[in-house]
């Protein structure tokens, strides 16, 4: 699994067309079809373990939660930042609080670019 952060400060300042107090993150590069949906997780919610039929980017819009991915490893994520799993990569997500506000985005295709930055978040 790789870690991204799309928050405010990995982004830049968009002042074209008169823009004001906006920030852009980058997000993602495709050149074929891919499919957008979103996530609500509840309280004590979970996505259960299951390989990814494709490249997917899980995005925290809003709130925090747990993911993890092939290393076995529960990482801790927040909103602004993203979880990435490979083909065939056996991973899971889940919330304790509840996250019936939040929104999470996954994006599924071939040959997805991330455009954010990686997080190293594995020691070694």
């Amino acid at each position: 699994m790789r870690i991204f952060n799309f928050d405010k400060d990995s982004g830049r300042e968009i002042t074209n067309f008169d823009s004001k107090d906006a920030i852009f993150s980058r997000i993602i590069q495709h050149n074929k079809p891919i499919h957008i949906g979103c996530f609500h997780i509840g309280s004590e919610g979970v996505v259960g373990s299951h390989p990814a039929a494709v490249h997917q980017l899980f995005l925290v819009l809003n709130g925090q939660g747990w993911v993890v991915g092939k290393e076995g490893i529960q990482y801790r994520i927040q909103s602004g930042r993203a979880a990435y799993w490979e083909p065939e990569e056996i991973h899971e997500s889940g919330s304790e609080e509840g996250m019936t506000v939040i929104v999470i985005i996954v994006i599924e295709g071939e040959d997805l670019e991330p455009m954010m930055t990686e997080i190293e978040w594995l020691e070694g």
